[in-house]
């Protein structure tokens, strides 16, 4: 399949192989149309494999003592989030499940410890993709164990503006648009806290002129300089994020 091959070709893991490499690859990762909140992997579950996220999304979460959810992270197209033997793309005691309908790769764990022996350079970069998904799993949790509601929720709009920064306004480039549609009480899963608590945070950053909103069902927009000058310490904005997706 030529459009898979394409695909695969450009996710930032698999860029140092070659085409024939990419066509031997093609026939190892199945692809699976998968229903909105289906859960694709847990703890629970014996599936060590790699998953790269064809189209859709994908959230990772943990589940507290008292059994709440804490999201982790929002994977999109391009991501790769698994487990592979003794490395993991993410952290221990994950859950992934469908955040929306998506489309689905994955390669079972022999085939990709050969691939990564034979090609070292792609070994390397799995490495260093586990290492920045760490980084940023530990950076989270720290905020959740000790920043305000402000930090978090700074901090979080500056990652989505990493990973989903879409179009900026004409006259004032300054203001990206998050290309995935978050309701109050999703960020607040994702901080760790209350619905109320993320709702007036929000009211106070649009009062500073740091988000906007056009209206109730319409995209955040937010204001990357001012969000940076809040404490934001995410050093690229509405660029694509190159762990494990395309350029």
């Amino acid at each position: 399949m030529i459009e898979k091959e394409k695909f695969l070709s450009r996710i930032n893991l698999f860029q140092s192989l070659s085409e024939v490499e990419l066509a031997q690859l093609e026939p190892a990762t199945p692809m699976e149309m998968v229903k909105k909140g289906t859960m694709i992997s847990s703890p629970h579950l014996e599936q060590k494999r790699l998953f790269l996220i064809k189209a859709g999304k994908v959230r990772l979460y943990k589940l507290s003592a008292d059994g709440k959810e804490l999201t982790i992270d929002l994977l999109g197209t391009g991501h790769v989030f698994g487990e592979i033997g003794s490395f993991t793309i993410s952290s221990t005691n994950l859950y992934a499940e469908a955040w929306e309908d998506s489309v689905i790769c994955s390669i079972d764990k022999g085939q990709f410890e050969e691939l990564m022996l034979e090609k070292p350079r792609l070994a390397l970069h799995f490495i260093e993709i586990i290492s920045n998904r760490l980084q940023e799993v530990e950076e989270m949790m720290e905020l959740m164990a000790y920043g305000s509601v402000r930090q978090r929720l700074v901090y979080l709009l500056g990652r989505l503006c990493e990973k989903y920064g879409g179009e900026r306004q004409a006259d004032a480039p300054e203001w990206v648009e998050l290309a995935v549609n978050l309701t109050h009480q999703e960020l607040a899963t994702m901080m760790g806290c209350i619905r109320e608590t993320v709702t007036e945070t929000l009211h106070e950053l649009t009062v500073e002129g740091i988000v906007k909103k056009a209206g109730l069902r319409k995209p955040l927009w937010v204001h990357r300089d001012r969000l940076r000058d809040n404490g934001c310490k995410q050093g690229k904005w509405a660029e694509n994020d190159n762990n494990g997706r395309p350029d």
